[in-house]
C-alpha cells in the first residue's frame, strides 16, 4: 500500500508501472509534424492536427510570427504538454508536469530566450520598455525596479501555475480513489455509487484542466513574445 503522493515519485516502480507509455506518447508530436507528407487527409489526420492549428492561430495573432521558428517551437511545446498532462491521468503513469523541476526547465529557457533575443535585437528599446511612458520622474527608479521584478517572476509563475494545477488534481483523484476502494467493502451501496459518480465527474474535470493548462502555458509565452523589441 502506498500513499496518495506516490504518483509523484518517479522511482516508485511497481510491476504495473507504465513508464514507457510516457516516452512513447511523445512520438505523437513527431507524427503530427510528419503528417504533411501524406497526400490525403483523413478524419483522424484532421483530428490530430486540430491542436496544432489552434496554437498556429494564436501565434500568428502576436509578434511571435516575426520570430523565425517560434511557431514550430510553441506548437511542439503545446503538444508535449498536452501529451504529458493527459498521460498523467492514466493509472501507474508518472505525472512529470506535476513536478516543479520539469515545468521550470520548460518555462525558464523559453522566457530567457525571448528576453535575450529582445535585448540583443534592440538594447535601447528593451531598456525603454522597463519604464511606462508618462511616469513621474520621481517614481522612475521604483517603476523600473517593479517592472524588472515582474519580468523576472514570469518563469516562476509559469512553472508554479502548471505544477499546482496538475499536482492538486492528482492528489484529489488519489483521495477519491482511496475512499472508493475502501468504500466498496464497507460503505453502503448508495454511498459507493455517489463516490463513483464524483470520481467520474472530477476525472472529466481534470481532463479539461489538463488541456487548458497546456494551452495557458503556451499562450502566455506567446503573449510574452509581444513585448519583444521590433
Amino acid at each position: 500500500m502506498v500513499d496518495i503522493f506516490s504518483s509523484f515519485d518517479d522511482h516508485n516502480m511497481v510491476f504495473m508501472s507504465f513508464v514507457m507509455i510516457l516516452w512513447l506518447g511523445t512520438l505523437w508530436i513527431l507524427m503530427l509534424f510528419m503528417m504533411k507528407y501524406w497526400v490525403g487527409h483523413s478524419r483522424w489526420t484532421i483530428l490530430m492536427n486540430s491542436p496544432k492549428q489552434i496554437i498556429f492561430s494564436q501565434v500568428f495573432r502576436s509578434f511571435g510570427k516575426n520570430l523565425g521558428g517560434f511557431v514550430n517551437v510553441i506548437v511542439g511545446l503545446f503538444m508535449f504538454l498536452l501529451v504529458t498532462n493527459l498521460l498523467g491521468l492514466f493509472p501507474y503513469v508518472f505525472s512529470s508536469t506535476s513536478h516543479l523541476a520539469v515545468t521550470f526547465s520548460l518555462a525558464f529557457p523559453f522566457w530567457f530566450s525571448l528576453l535575450l533575443s529582445g535585448f540583443v535585437n534592440n538594447m535601447y528599446a528593451f531598456a525603454a520598455g522597463l519604464l511606462p511612458s508618462g511616469a513621474p520622474v520621481v517614481l522612475n527608479p521604483f517603476l523600473v525596479l517593479v517592472e524588472s521584478l515582474s519580468i523576472c517572476m514570469r518563469p516562476i509563475t509559469l512553472s508554479i501555475r502548471l505544477t499546482a494545477n496538475m499536482g492538486a488534481g492528482h492528489v484529489i483523484l488519489g483521495l477519491l480513489g482511496t475512499y472508493l476502494s475502501s468504500g466498496i467493502f464497507s460503505y453502503p451501496l448508495l454511498v459507493t455509487l455517489l463516490l463513483v459518480f464524483v470520481q467520474v465527474v472530477y476525472f472529466v474535470f481534470e481532463f479539461g484542466v489538463s488541456l487548458i493548462q497546456g494551452y495557458v502555458f503556451s499562450l502566455l509565452l506567446t503573449l510574452y513574445a509581444d513585448e519583444h523589441t521590433h
